[in-house]
């Protein structure tokens, strides 16, 4: 069997990790081997994830694999599109212009601030009093 030609890239939001497999062919997109249509749950994510193919409109030339781990549903798809949109950058160098000028090869590094000793919260503090 001949091994399938695929182009891979990483993408990351808070703690969600996604290992995309871009490949250059019309096909069935799958995360955690399921359709993306059964994982993404939420209807408003789909146009998220797949915004970077939308914008260089090669929604029919291109299907993907995904293993996506940690983190919510949001950030999950959130990595995928970061992912996808460093596949297609590192296809087309046309491609990459656009996606540079439309944010999508920007990665979203902003993460729960952690919480400090003596704190209820990361910042919130017990209420001062004067006297």
């Amino acid at each position: 069997m001949a091994a399938k030609k695929y182009t891979y890239a990483l993408g990351k939001r808070k703690t969600a990790i996604a290992q995309l497999q871009l490949f250059e062919w019309a096909g069935e997109s799958m995360i955690n081997g399921m359709k993306y249509q059964e994982y993404v749950t939420r209807p408003d994510l789909y146009s998220v994830l797949l915004s970077p193919l939308k914008l260089i409109s090669a929604q029919d030339k291109y299907h993907f694999i995904v293993k996506v781990v940690w983190s919510g549903e949001s950030a999950q798809v959130q990595a995928i599109k970061l992912a996808i949109s460093r596949a297609l950058a590192s296809l087309d160098l046309a491609s990459k212009k656009s996606l540079k000028m439309s944010w999508m090869l920007t990665r979203d590094a902003r993460k729960v601030e952690r919480k400090k000793p003596g704190l209820h919260k990361a910042r919130k503090a017990t209420q001062w009093s004067k006297r």
